[in-house]
């Protein structure tokens, strides 16, 4: 046996249900960055697309996600599909009892995030870790950090802003909650240990800069169990960059997110520093981080440590509440139950 041939013995054989931009990008991730994992099924509702992503890595084309699933040269599955399929390809992994990572959303529904939690809990161990990315960025991490250790005494308030350069004309009002927001609910919630009890949208001033039938921006206030107050700029067509601020205030101090490392520029009688376009370069080492640490999981046989199927589920009914809260004007709660011993210690690095 050659020693290529033992590489590709000892790695994760994993199999990709969706092969859009975000599928072909983790593709990429697990060919050439991550080590011991190898994409062996690719499978997509188009099936030229799906048959263009897997002769990148000289993986089998299957003709949907359930036959992949089922595949004896899968372990582990990853869910990239568009997210209203998510629930049923992740509850075939369960079902089949191989791990499973799924972009979020977990699912569009939480009647359908239940339902994969009580499957999974029926199976007796974790299986699910949901895409949520912050949790491996080093700066959210390093407030992690500061938070648990006490420095800045008890929290209090956290400020955050989620600015998009621009939107596509297909974004939606919704989507400012259930795409964007998304993304800090899940971390306050790992940040500061904490579930969120309410959600709050308000609209101010829109930009002349958005689509007519987009609401932009919106501001979101959240309190949490403990009495917490968050609040959140969601601005998608801020013109200037990719702007993500996060700022937890305590009873002792303060910690905020630093900004991406960038060269100070000092030219024409001005300092200026760069600011990213988008999200690909602001979390690409994120993403990295989460699937080296995922597959390190797999390949240890140990269940996956990040973000599981109840953060999943608590991520959309949070959401959710907001896109209530922006279309009633009230302040909604979220009634999540208390989280199950089962996923007691989810999320923690």
């Amino acid at each position: 046996m050659t020693s290529e041939e033992k590489s590709e013995e000892k790695s994760v054989r994993i199999g990709v249900i969706g092969a859009g931009w975000i599928g072909r990008e983790h593709i990429r991730r697990l060919t050439d960055v991550i080590v011991g994992a190898r994409v062996t099924a690719v499978t997509d509702i188009d099936a030229e697309r799906a048959a263009e992503a897997a002769r990148y890595p000289g993986a089998a084309v299957h003709a949907d996600g359930a036959s992949l699933v089922a595949s004896e040269d899968v372990d582990a599955v990853l869910v990239t599909s568009w997210g209203p399929t998510h629930a049923e390809h992740v509850l075939n992994a369960v079902a089949a009892g191989k791990p499973v990572f799924c972009e979020k959303p977990l699912a569009t529904t939480p009647e359908d995030c239940l339902k994969i939690v009580e499957a999974e809990r029926a199976h007796g161990g974790r299986l699910v870790q949901v895409g949520f990315m912050r949790r491996f960025d080093q700066g959210y991490r390093q407030m992690k950090e500061v938070i648990d250790a006490g420095r800045i005494g008890t929290p209090l308030m956290v400020h955050c802003a989620h600015r998009n350069a621009s939107s596509v004309e297909a974004y939606t009002s919704d989507m400012a909650a259930l795409d964007t927001a998304v993304h800090e609910i899940d971390v306050l919630r790992w940040l500061l240990d904490d579930e969120i009890v309410s959600a709050q949208v308000i609209v101010p001033r829109s930009t002349t800069r958005k689509h007519a039938h987009l609401t932009d921006p919106q501001f979101m206030l959240f309190e949490t169990a403990r009495g917490v107050r968050i609040d959140l700029e969601v601005f998608v067509n801020c013109r200037y960059g990719y702007d993500i601020q996060c700022e937890t205030v305590g009873e002792d101090g303060l910690v905020r997110l630093p900004d991406p490392a960038a060269v100070g520029v000092r030219t024409a009688g001005a300092h200026s520093t760069a600011i990213l376009p988008d999200w690909t370069g602001r979390f690409a080492d994120a993403f990295d981080t989460e699937f080296r640490e995922w597959v390190a999981d797999l390949a240890a046989g140990r269940a996956p440590t990040g973000p599981s199927a109840w953060d999943g589920y608590a991520a959309t009914v949070i959401s959710g509440a907001a896109v209530e809260s922006r279309a009633s004007g009230r302040v909604v709660t979220t009634d999540i139950p208390k989280r199950p011993d089962f996923y007691a210690a989810d999320g923690r690095p």
